[in-house]
């Protein structure tokens, strides 16, 4: 094989349609796109019509819900605890709660509280203040002789329209 010898292969190349050329081309006169209506025009895209009939998107059923007054809580493990017992970087001597585990770096953003898992293990006795704990964390810190307390974020909205009177 030899550079002249070398050839494009014959269907490499897709020749371009040329509409509009005379009735005898096949694509003439309307080019290809019938007579009239709306769907012979440009920029028409009907997407989802069905002629008329209620189409498939509509007739589904809706589904799902999204509750606006779900809590999203910041979700820490017992074994990541050990983890920053062990490396000296949360200090249990002093309060543990969502402020400590935020400054030690345990978790990066408090949103709407902690919840502590009970996924991984804990050999130390601990005493910590979360938004919610699952029952098997609660377990496994009061077998080791600490304890949890569950504290409720209090709704700072709420306090501001007490003092509104509404007698008026």
């Amino acid at each position: 094989m030899r550079l002249n010898n070398l050839t494009d292969n014959a269907n490499s190349k897709k020749v371009r349609k040329r509409v509009g050329r005379g009735i005898g081309s096949g694509t003439g006169k309307t080019s290809g796109k019938g007579h009239k209506g709306q769907k012979s025009r440009s920029g028409v895209a009907i997407k989802g019509f069905e002629g008329g009939q209620m189409p498939l998107h509509r007739r589904l059923p809706k589904h799902g819900f999204n509750n606006i007054f779900r809590k999203n809580y910041s979700i820490v493990n017992l074994g990541t605890i050990q983890d920053f017992i062990d490396s000296s970087k949360l200090n249990i001597k002093s309060k543990v709660n969502a402020e400590s585990l935020l400054e030690s770096g345990v978790v990066s953003k408090l949103k709407d509280g902690v919840k502590l898992l009970g996924n991984g293990s804990i050999k130390t006795k601990i005493n910590i203040e979360v938004s919610a704990a699952s029952k098997t964390a609660i377990k496994i810190i009061e077998k080791q002789g600490g304890s949890v307390a569950i504290i409720k974020k209090e709704n700072k909205d709420k306090d501001k329209n007490k003092n509104i009177d509404v007698s008026k």
